[in-house]
């Protein structure tokens, strides 16, 4: 049993937690992440760690509400306990001292983004950040990243704060204004992670991405993780998470997402009903 430490709402429907697994924490790097089974009736949900504590014994995550295993989660409080956390897994992120790093995250994508520039900036990298949401509300991490970075910018769909526009646009500013990058890492929604590739494609800028297939084991042995990589198949759970966001196939990657769209509604549905029969 894993017990929850911390718990706090980052925005709507958007928590981090922080739980207790002292051998995780020992081990995560930036990019790796977890694998979370609720109960004995739940099911595996990959999680990148946003930060790790080895002197405490702690791993922190952030979720968002969506299904019905993140909104299970979200009702779990402090002093709960998680059967199952599994980790950490995937690669970590391949860090060293290569110049300008442009740091994008948009929407959740920020947590696991926020990892990455803090282990760029530590290995002596100019960090820029771009962080976006749809609108300031749901805008998470400003402090934490604003302090990981030389130089942050940031974001909105609707204007509401910051740049009004995507985070693309803002990198495409960057590259108009002959801004020196040697590589841009990305995360946050499929949409917004190939409309960045395009943007940097032209200029052979290094782009890697964090992909988050859908998962089952996170070893490679189920196969459901399968994304098409420069032609060929990889596993996004031993292979990745990261790839070169140039070779990545993001028409099949979105189709394999929504593989299972109508299960899910019925399990959403089934665990609507059932907390209402409850209350």
């Amino acid at each position: 049993m894993y017990k929850i430490l911390f718990k706090k709402t980052l925005a709507q429907s958007i928590h981090l937690m922080r739980i207790e697994a002292p051998q995780i924490a020992r081990k995560r790097k930036a990019g790796q992440f977890v694998i979370l089974r609720l109960h004995d009736r739940g099911e595996r949900v990959p999680l990148t760690m946003t930060t790790s504590d080895a002197k405490e014994g702690s791993i922190s995550i952030v979720f968002q509400e969506v299904g019905k295993t993140s909104m299970e989660l979200a009702k779990m409080k402090q002093g709960d306990s998680i059967l199952d956390v599994a980790g950490p897994l995937g690669n970590p992120t391949h860090i060293e001292k290569i110049g300008t790093v442009v740091c994008i995250g948009g929407g959740l994508g920020v947590a696991p983004v926020y990892p990455i520039a803090v282990a760029m900036k530590e290995a002596g990298n100019k960090v820029i950040s771009i962080i976006g949401a749809r609108t300031k509300d749901l805008l998470i991490m400003e402090k934490e990243m604003r302090a990981a970075s030389d130089e942050l910018l940031v974001s909105t769909d609707d204007g509401s704060y910051g740049f009004f526009g995507f985070v693309s646009q803002v990198l495409q500013g960057l590259i108009d204004k002959k801004t020196p990058i040697n590589q841009v890492v990305t995360i946050g929604p499929v949409p917004m992670m190939k409309a960045v590739c395009e943007v940097a494609r032209p200029h052979n800028i290094s782009t890697m991405v964090s992909l988050n297939p859908i998962m089952v084991d996170g070893t490679g042995m189920c196969g459901v993780c399968r994304v098409t990589i420069g032609g060929q198949m990889k596993f996004g759970c031993v292979d990745g998470p990261e790839f070169d966001g140039f070779k990545v196939d993001f028409a099949e990657l979105s189709k394999r997402l929504r593989s299972y769209i109508e299960q899910e509604k019925i399990s959403l549905d089934k665990f609507k009903c059932t907390q209402c029969a409850a209350m």
